[in-house]
């Protein structure tokens, strides 16, 4: 049987062997931060989807940008190594529909285009590069069946490695019309990117002694949060009570490991989990105490993360002054869940009339841009 390469737009050669009878197609998200790289397979299940594989590797395809505006050679080979994996899991698995999307490294970056370039003649992946706005839509669909039934706003809060979305959401299209309505219309009424991630907040002070860091890094993201228009209408709708907030990153996942005394780390019991203001400002000042040694002993944090978390927990505690008093529900989703619901259930593309009959397969990763600016 010949073998081929799985492009990132869900299409192979004439020669593709056709799926099984009977069997799901399989969708799948590929998403590329400045830290983490991020495969999700899933065949649909009706409104939602199964996961069938996944594989997350830490590439820290950011590191070192914000000082030469350039990915280094050495994060590029560990993309490399992360993407030829996630291309190897595509074709094994014989995915028909296939998106990949990159963010702000790739956004930021002198050397992105060259990058993506590599990336599709050697893997077959071909990605876009993303808006932060279209961003925050993904991680709120992602996320969609978290926001409570009792609220009028949500406020979303996406961590990234190079940026932090926020997102203000009207909650009445998501609780009357589910899904649908937020394909068809993300009902965000505000958003901003922060210019700061996990990453690159970390690397812009790591030139201050241990013991100033992370005073620093918290006056820095402060004061970005205070620059946002809408910072006091948000802040009044949680005094009101009307609001919540929907937390997705590692930073808060790992956090809430650390509040639950997990000694390992557990989606089931991470992912839909509310967590109050003083149990994660509380959990956040263990981390502080604990300091740099004691950090990679959390089960759930580990040596990988260790050194990105007091940043992550610096956004944390300044985007929390948006909420006084609120509550934030965890979510361990976002952009690739978003990305796959998108794909499933979003608005089908036109076939084009006359002429040859498409070949089956996903929508192109080009299209992403149109398809995921409404939802």
């Amino acid at each position: 049987m010949a073998e081929e390469k799985v492009r990132a737009d869900g299409k192979t050669g004439s020669r593709r062997r056709p799926r099984a009878k009977g069997k799901a197609p399989l969708y799948a998200a590929v998403d590329l931060g400045t830290n983490n790289c991020r495969l999700l397979i899933a065949a649909r299940k009706r409104d939602s989807f199964t996961v069938i594989d996944s594989h997350s590797q830490i590439a820290r395809l950011g590191e070192g940008l914000a000082a030469t505006g350039r990915m280094s050679d050495a994060s590029i080979e560990r993309a490399m190594d992360a993407l030829h994996k996630i291309a190897g899991k595509l074709k094994a698995k014989r995915v028909g529909h296939v998106r990949c999307i990159a963010t702000e490294a790739c956004r930021r970056a002198e050397n992105g285009p060259d990058f993506i370039k590599r990336v599709r003649e050697e893997t077959g992946l071909t990605f876009k590069i993303i808006r932060p706005e279209e961003e925050a839509q993904l991680a709120l669909i992602g996320c969609h069946n978290l926001i409570e039934p009792d609220v009028s706003n949500v406020l979303v809060v996406d961590i990234g490695g190079g940026s932090t979305e926020l997102s203000w959401v009207d909650a009445e299209p998501a609780q009357t019309g589910g899904l649908k309505a937020l394909l068809e219309n993300p009902p965000i009424k505000a958003w901003t990117s922060l210019p700061i991630g996990v990453v690159t907040l970390t690397e812009a002070f790591l030139h201050l002694p241990q013991e100033e860091r992370y005073g620093a890094m918290l006056e820095r993201a402060h004061a970005l949060v205070n620059e946002w228009k809408c910072a006091n209408e948000i802040r009044d709708a949680f005094e009101e009570g009307i609001a919540h907030v929907i937390g997705t990153s590692g930073t808060v996942t790992c956090l809430t490991g650390v509040h639950l005394g997990l000694t390992r780390y557990r989606r089931d019991m991470v992912d839909g989990q509310w967590v109050t203001e003083a149990e994660m400002l509380g959990t956040v000042q263990r981390l502080i105490d604990a300091g740099p040694e004691g950090l990679p002993k959390f089960p759930t944090i580990g040596e990988d993360r260790a050194k990105l978390m007091m940043a992550g927990c610096a956004i944390v505690e300044a985007t929390w002054t948006l909420a006084p008093g609120g509550r934030m529900r965890i979510a361990d989703r976002g952009l690739r869940e978003g990305l796959l619901l998108s794909m499933m259930q979003g608005p089908k593309r036109r076939k084009k009339r006359g002429g040859k009959k498409r070949r089956r397969g996903g929508a192109s990763a080009q299209t992403v841009n149109k398809e995921t600016a409404n939802g």
